[in-house]
């Protein structure tokens, strides 16, 4: 993984895509330490999360780590997922982030040189080769270690830096003696370390519709 320290750099995190490739590799991340890896290798202006939350829960078990996050360190953006019914009749949601993230990228481009995003989705190829027209370093951070490969090969061939992901889990995985339930959560403010992505979240990966039961 190359970076210049002089670079001023921005992670733009599709949490869906990176928490599904992370359990494919079978490991947690801490955020802490993610967020530390990063300051190390240049400039790191800004940390993007994005993520979709179904509102109407009473409580959802992906809101400890929301506002972890939130208050350490990372920018949080985030809309309510969608419902609807589909032709079959089968009730499914929706709650792509992939607007979100490709707007903001483009928007903040100017004010970076490197911008890393975490995903394997191939509809991010666009992305790249138009921040690489503005004479930006892209980076993207997936992994070719599970099969099928969690990284469309399109994206992989545009980036100019590709990090698997499972290369950096010594330095980025969470120790599974850390985890904490939702009431420790609670009491200790998470004990410095960001609470577990939950299976909820996995519903919305980049397939924009998934079927409510999953």
């Amino acid at each position: 993984m190359h970076f210049y320290q002089s670079e001023r750099i921005a992670l733009f995190i599709d949490g869906a895509n990176l928490y599904a490739t992370a359990k494919s590799l079978g490991f947690d991340i801490d955020y802490k330490r993610l967020l530390g890896l990063f300051r190390q290798k240049g400039q790191l202006v800004r940390a993007l999360y994005y993520t979709a939350l179904a509102e109407d829960q009473e409580y959802s078990s992906i809101r400890p780590l929301i506002d972890w996050l939130d208050y350490n360190g990372f920018t949080m953006v985030t809309k309510p997922t969608k419902e609807f019914t589909d032709a079959a009749g089968r009730r499914k949601v929706k709650g792509n982030m992939d607007i979100e993230l490709t707007v903001d990228a483009m928007r903040l481009a100017t004010s970076l040189d490197h911008i890393v995003i975490f995903s394997g989705d191939g509809d991010f190829r666009s992305l790249v080769g138009a921040l690489q027209q503005m004479g930006k370093r892209v980076s993207v951070v997936s992994t070719l270690q599970t099969q099928p490969p969690m990284v469309a090969d399109e994206l992989r061939r545009q980036a100019d830096q590709f990090v698997d992901l499972a290369d950096l889990e010594q330095q980025i995985c969470r120790d599974p003696s850390t985890r904490v339930g939702r009431e420790d959560n609670r009491r200790s403010g998470f004990g410095g370390r960001a609470p577990s992505y939950s299976r909820d979240q996995a519903a919305y990966e980049d397939n924009d519709d998934l079927p409510e039961e999953v």
